[in-house]
């Protein structure tokens, strides 16, 4: 789950780390009141206007603007507030800014990238830091992988203090701002390991003019699985900023991902539905969507898995990938056919049953009068599939 810069930020206060602080305004009303209370709260002759999106590259994308005075901040708010945002992150459809974030400027000296995560071929968390702060990491992996800093931290014995002087030392700071780097760190890994944090990142941390340390900007992505110990986090969901099918599917406790293509995918198993779009693809065709229905797939949950692929109207063709361990297929058999008759589907469907009474599946299907297409194996239903979607 994502959350916002300023939801971000104010979970980094409370681990006592310092932050370019503001307040939200969702009604251009509530803009000139606001505005002059972070002038007058911050001390701040200056602010800055910020798009609230689920993305990076805002402010190339014109969703971040540094304001002299208070014309130019309520301008910017006029703005800003109800645009499509769009940035490499976004797409071309962009995403509408329904919040902006208005706060305090700062001179900056320098700036720096501070982030952490987990990195799965090692099982650890790592934790990068350079001194490239307000550039896309990405980029600088790419042209000055030198300029990155890694320690690889074993989640069992957490970040030990060599660690934090080797990421502070990254950063080139002395004195007062080594010190402050180094409490800055320490507090970031224990917020990412409190809160199931599955990615932090600050960029930029920067070095203000008067030698304080300062989170500018700050991300925060959390492990969906952890949500149930941490019911304030999930209080700041913003559903506005999420795939609408993505959402609906969630509240199924179906594990959907919509994609480009335009064939259907219905599975049990993460590894099997992503087995199946390999072979979709291998035989010409294009996913239209990740859905693993789970191991007890019933005429609900077929239903309700056909509820959330026809909403996307690309889809010219399902296919039911069923394996049947768990879950018997002659009842997922039965679903299919429940659902096709609810739903009145003018879509052709596949579907290939394996497993715990397939054979009775089988015949149910056959019996049932649909136009269902049976499948003998996934390579047999992959081709039937991509041909249906393209006839």
């Amino acid at each position: 789950m994502k959350i916002h810069e300023y939801q971000a930020k104010n979970i980094l206060k409370e681990y006592a780390i310092p932050i370019q602080d503001g307040f939200i305004i969702e009604n251009i009303d509530d803009a000139q009141k606001i505005i002059s209370q972070v002038k007058s709260n911050f001390n701040s002759k200056d602010v800055v206007v910020k798009a609230q999106i689920h993305a990076g590259g805002r402010g190339k994308g014109g969703g971040v603007k540094f304001c002299p005075d208070g014309k130019d901040a309520l301008d910017a708010c006029n703005k800003i507030l109800g645009m499509n945002l769009i940035t490499h992150q976004t797409g071309p459809e962009g995403q509408k800014v329904r919040k902006v974030y208005i706060t305090q400027a700062f001179d900056i000296a320098k700036e720096f990238y501070v982030g952490i995560t987990m990195d799965r071929k090692t099982g650890k968390d790592v934790f990068m830091v350079s001194t490239e702060g307000g550039m896309e990491i990405e980029e600088v992996a790419k042209k000055t992988p030198d300029k990155i800093i890694k320690v690889w931290i074993d989640p069992l014995e957490g970040l030990r203090s060599f660690q934090l002087s080797k990421l502070a030392r990254g950063l080139n700071l002395k004195g007062k701002q080594y010190k402050q780097a180094i409490k800055i760190l320490s507090s970031m890994y224990i917020c990412f390991k409190e809160k199931d944090v599955s990615l932090l990142e600050i960029n930029p941390l920067i070095e203000s003019d008067s030698g304080e340390i300062i989170a500018v900007d700050a991300k925060m992505n959390f492990d969906s699985n952890a949500l149930f110990r941490h019911t304030d986090i999930i209080g700041m969901r913003d559903i506005n900023e999420e795939e609408e099918t993505e959402y609906e599917a969630s509240k199924y406790e179906l594990n959907y991902i919509k994609l480009d293509g335009n064939v259907g995918c219905m599975v049990n198993g993460a590894g099997l539905a992503m087995a199946t779009m390999d072979i979709i693809k291998i035989n010409g065709g294009e996913p239209a969507n990740f859905l693993d229905v789970g191991g007890a797939a019933n005429s609900e949950t077929v239903k309700n898995g056909f509820k959330i692929i026809l909403k996307d109207k690309n889809v010219k063709s399902i296919l039911i990938n069923i394996f049947g361990g768990i879950v018997r297929c002659d009842r997922v058999a039965e679903g299919v056919i429940q659902a096709i008759k609810e739903l009145s589907l003018n879509v052709p469907v596949v579907v290939r049953l394996e497993g715990t009474n397939c054979e009775i599946a089988k015949k149910i299907i056959s019996d049932s009068g649909l136009e269902i297409l049976p499948a003998d194996s996934m390579l047999d239903a992959a081709k039937k599939v991509v041909l249906a979607s393209k006839n």
